[in-house]
């Protein structure tokens, strides 16, 4: 029987989400130990990998149960039991034999929270403290992102990928109580993208993201950091 998890996680204390042969500290990582130990030993599959202190409200994954484990109640509990607190499932459920988590994907939401002031001990993980922000211009800038581009501009260096361009189907700002949230939807993204596109707003003018999106020019750019940067949504 195949079935999706939907999970949330504080990725502050972790290597990212994806599995690595170097360390079992990955989220997915810590999931597939603990399924071991249930007696799964299907591979998990993600929606899709989310780097170092990166966070997620709804991530995605599949993996096919055994037969002794048809109670999806149980072994919801269980692995929340199991997991480090840090990590938490927030439904499981079953699905189709075809359903594939990643490829299945039509679209994934992304979410960058700043907060404009001091940083302090309590939310430092968890949002971007910036000094100051126009959040007009804001709002202004990050629709020059949506669209089709090539954002080779906008991705990591030595990033494996047959192609940087990507189409992004919705891209606003808004205010909630005292933070900013940066919102990107798109059918994919390159490693690093939503950071630097964050940073672009953040540093750069109207013109000056304009120039990087066309390719004409490389303005100096580094990634805002991954602490603000959330896995909000995956949409099938």
């Amino acid at each position: 029987m195949r079935v999706a998890v939907v999970l949330s996680y504080n990725g502050t204390h972790f290597l990212g989400s994806q599995i690595q042969k170097s360390s079992q500290n990955t989220i997915f990582g810590q999931l597939e130990n603990v399924l071991k130990q249930l007696g799964i030993t299907s591979k998990t599959v993600a929606s899709g990998r989310t780097d170092k202190g990166v966070h997620a409200s709804y991530q995605v994954a599949h993996f096919d149960l055994p037969p002794f484990w048809d109670d999806l109640t149980k072994l919801k509990r269980v692995l929340n039991e199991m997991l480090p607190k840090t990590i938490h499932v927030k439904r499981i459920f079953r699905v189709a034999d075809d359903f594939h988590a990643r490829y299945g994907a039509k679209s994934r939401v992304y979410r960058y929270v700043i907060k404009v002031g001091e940083s302090n001990p309590f939310e430092n993980d968890f949002i971007t403290f910036i000094d100051q922000v126009n959040f007009n211009t804001l709002q202004q800038n990050i629709k020059l992102f949506i669209g089709e581009h090539d954002f080779a501009n906008f991705m990591k260096m030595g990033s494996d990928t047959k192609s940087s361009v990507r189409e992004i189907y919705k891209a606003f700002a808004y205010q909630h109580k005292d933070l900013i949230v940066l919102n990107f939807e798109a059918n994919g993204f390159l490693r690093t993208q939503i950071r630097f596109m964050a940073g672009a707003l953040l540093d750069l003018s109207a013109q000056q993201i304009i120039e990087k999106l066309e390719c004409t020019k490389n303005h100096r750019l580094k990634p805002a950091p991954a602490n603000g940067l959330y896995l909000a949504k995956v949409k099938y």
